[in-house]
């Protein structure tokens, strides 16, 4: 799928910095590099150092020094990709940078396409497909959270339990297509039963970890928070507050946000999106409506739903606004937000405190302007994700193409205990088998194809 030749990038990140790291791969990379390569101190090739070492020595274009480097040296098959590579770690010069990448592609060796090093490496054995993917995760985490998912993902952690039942099914649909070469005998090879209690525990599993998607896609690109409730109740004073800066206009005129407005911030490790909303209130406005209209649509998208209300107003309002929001939200965490406590009356106070709230409820007593309360508002938010460091002990997917093939796989297994149940004939068992088998390949990449390749890796950088 690929050719073999000997592969170079940058792997660091563009621009200049104190050092930079070229990386070679590949049959001739030790080869291409010691054309280039002089050591001071020993004198020796590349060629003849022992693997999984350090070398001090220049990059020479003819006599001309180009600069002083370190060369990490690793060798076939104990690399990253499995093949020879050596690494050059040279000043972060750009002048530098290009000047050896163009030497070792004079030398033989040629760019690497984005996401390649990975790729090989999936290619030779040294991962699995859904490893390979969770390098990118990795590199790209930008959070506690994430990185502690893409870790688990990329030490086998996913593949583990994939492999586990896939081997057992395997077994046993090997079992089942060897009944239908006894079909006139009428033998059976496959327990019905175990075969049952397999499926069932293949179902379970499947069913955990689609469960966990939704979680898992939140963790990877923020939880998203809607900061909801009527104008000028302090709405756009608490996201400011939440940010740590003065991100929106905050204006004792009703209706001063039109539109939503989104940011992004790391609280204690965990991204949070945040989308501040238009006040919602009956309005003559176009605008303003359509403003409104899109403050109920991020409801629908919202893990957390952050319902302001302004204590200093009125009760009963505040109770009906929460019951109209209750109707419009599914099973999202809902924390009602008493803003201006400060100047509010202990009768209010009370009033609040004695509605009944429902589990996934929640009441936290603020004043925005003052920031009066808005860490224990931020606690209220952390532990209604629940993300507890054994959270991760549990497999939690957050890829969409491991979701749409573990919920193909779901189906095909549905249809499996459906089968054994009512006692279909063994060609219809085993075409339903192959095909659960058939998705839980393509997670890991038993089964692959060059476009799905092609898909995965484009979108890493290039020198990984």
């Amino acid at each position: 799928m690929l050719d073999q030749k000997t592969i170079c990038a940058i792997s660091t990140p563009p621009g200049i910095g104190g050092i930079a790291v070229i990386r070679l791969s590949g049959s001739e990379a030790i080869s291409i590099t010691d054309k280039l390569y002089n050591s001071p101190i020993t004198g020796k090739l590349l060629a003849d150092q022992k693997p999984n070492t350090l070398h001090f020595g220049v990059i020479k274009s003819g006599d001309e020094l180009i600069d002083e480097i370190v060369i990490s040296l690793f060798k076939s098959p104990h690399s990253f990709t499995g093949e020879d590579i050596v690494e050059i770690s040279c000043h972060g010069s750009v002048y530098i940078q290009q000047q050896i990448l163009q030497l070792l592609i004079l030398n033989g060796a040629r760019m690497a396409r984005p996401g390649e090093f990975t790729q090989r490496a999936f290619l030779n054995g040294k991962m699995d497909l859904s490893q390979a993917e969770a390098v990118a995760d990795l590199i790209a985490s930008a959070n506690s959270a994430a990185h502690k998912m893409a870790l688990n993902q990329m030490r086998g952690g996913f593949s583990k339990e994939i492999n586990l039942l896939r081997n057992e099914l395997l077994r046993f649909a090997a079992l089942v297509e060897l009944e239908l070469d006894f079909a006139e005998e009428d033998v059976e090879f496959a327990d019905r039963a175990l075969l049952i209690d397999l499926s069932t525990r293949i179902s379970n599993l499947l069913h955990r970890l689609t469960e966990s998607f939704r979680l898992g896609n939140v963790i990877k690109n923020g939880i998203p928070v809607a900061i909801i409730g009527e104008t000028n109740v302090g709405k756009s004073t608490l996201l400011n507050a939440l940010l740590n800066e003065d991100k929106a206009i905050v204006s004792d005129i009703h209706g001063t946000t039109r539109d939503v407005i989104e940011d992004i911030v790391n609280i204690g490790g965990t991204l949070f999106r945040f989308s501040d909303t238009a006040g919602i209130r009956e309005t003559a406005d176009i605008i303003e409506t359509m403003g409104i209209e899109r403050s109920y649509l991020q409801l629908g998208k919202a893990e957390i739903v952050l319902l302001v209300t302004d204590l200093s107003r009125a009760i009963d309002p505040i109770f009906e606004r929460i019951i109209k929001i209750r109707e419009k939200i599914v099973d999202q965490h809902l924390i009602i937000i008493a803003n201006k406590v400060d100047i509010a009356t202990e009768q209010a106070k009370s009033l609040l405190l004695g509605f009944p709230l429902l589990p996934n409820e929640s009441l936290v007593f603020i004043a925005a302007k003052s920031r009066t309360n808005v860490e224990q508002l931020i606690e209220r938010m952390t532990n209604s994700i629940n993300l507890s460091p054994t959270l991760f002990e549990d497999t939690i997917v957050s890829n969409v193409r491991h979701y749409e093939a573990l919920t193909l796989a779901l189906n095909a297994i549905k249809l499996v205990i459906e089968g054994l149940h009512s006692g279909i004939s063994g060609d219809f068992l085993a075409q339903d088998i192959r095909e659960c088998l058939h998705y839980l390949g393509e997670i890991t990449g038993e089964i692959t194809t060059d476009e799905t390749l092609g898909y995965i890796f484009k979108n890493f950088c290039i020198g990984k």
